[in-house]
């Protein structure tokens, strides 16, 4: 395990994440082509008087937004990597640019239901034809960026899972293309059958699907932010590697997270054992995420001995 009185080990424990996401070129491509998508989308939303092509035009920009603070995210943390200013590194770029694109998700959310509600009770006339063409358009680019994000390989996909921030950009490009089909399917409908007033109902249900995803993050990502609890299967991994030999006991134990996936942990243990906090450490260098480590060792018939590791 890493000494975190070692500048070095430190560096590379709290910069984890950094290594791994070494894609700041392929998320700026994808807020580039999502950003000129949503531009095309909203002028022809207006123009067409499609609620749902505008809806999806802008729910892409919403996505752009959000992707350009995932990709402003990986710049500072790169920057700051080594910068004593932040005790535990700066895994919680990530986590914060999560927080705040979906408190912009959720404002854009409520302002498509107002907008949907209002072109439900006040209906207009919609170029059915322009718009389809442009509704396809955004699902080809939707496609596209799926395709870029995507494209990593078996273990760069398999860490981004455990990254908020890359994993918070992919989610939207996924609800990107499935209000695309949403308003596809809309303005089929209104065309061939006539259902002009499924436009504005798509609408909303595009609405109450980013509110949903949106208060999601916010939850995952607030969790972080104030240094809540870890799952309770790492506190019962850690407690018991601690308590292996079936005399130590853990009486305190506190998890956190300090990104996405780098844990902290504090852990006061007593024994009736000559053991250091250094043999405690041992136990635990089997854990995936264990970066920064405090244990404070209590010996029943010995002096009290705390120390860091």
């Amino acid at each position: 395990m890493h000494d975190i009185n070692d500048p070095t080990t430190c560096n590379h424990a709290h910069n984890h994440e950094i290594h791994e996401h070494a894609n700041e070129s392929k998320t700026l491509r994808v807020v580039i082509l999502t950003l000129a998508t949503m531009l095309i989308e909203v002028a022809a939303g207006y123009l067409t008087g499609s609620m749902a092509l505008l809806a999806d035009g802008w729910h892409m920009g919403t996505h752009a937004f959000a992707l350009g603070i995932t990709w402003l995210a990986y710049i500072l943390a790169r920057r700051h990597a080594h910068s004593p200013v932040f005790s535990f590194g700066t895994g919680k770029f990530g986590i914060l640019a999560g927080y705040t694109s979906a408190l912009f998700l959720g404002v854009a959310a409520l302002s498509m239901l107002y907008q949907s509600a209002q072109r439900l009770l006040f209906p207009v006339t919609i170029a059915f034809n322009e718009a389809i063409v442009v509704a396809i358009l955004g699902l080809v680019v939707n496609a596209a960026s799926i395709a870029i994000m995507h494209g990593h390989g078996h273990g760069h996909g398999h860490n981004h899972q455990h990254d908020h921030s890359f994993r918070a950009a992919y989610l939207h490009v996924i609800a990107d293309a499935l209000t695309s089909i949403l308003a596809i399917a809309a303005l089929l409908t209104g065309k061939y059958l006539g259902w002009a007033f499924l436009d504005p109902v798509m609408g909303m249900l595009g609405g109450v699907l980013i509110l949903r995803w949106a208060w999601s993050l916010l939850k995952q990502t607030g969790h972080i932010l104030l240094d809540g609890k870890a799952p309770e299967a790492i506190y019962g991994e850690i407690r018991t590697a601690l308590e292996s030999d079936n005399d130590s006991r853990v009486t305190d134990l506190r998890v956190w997270y300090l990104g996405s996936h780098d844990l902290a942990a504090l852990a006061s243990v007593d024994t009736g054992q000559a053991l250091s906090p250094g043999d405690y450490r041992q136990r635990l260098e089997k854990i995936h995420g264990l970066h920064h480590i405090t244990v404070e060792v209590h010996h029943r018939d010995l002096h009290t001995n705390c120390c860091k590791a």
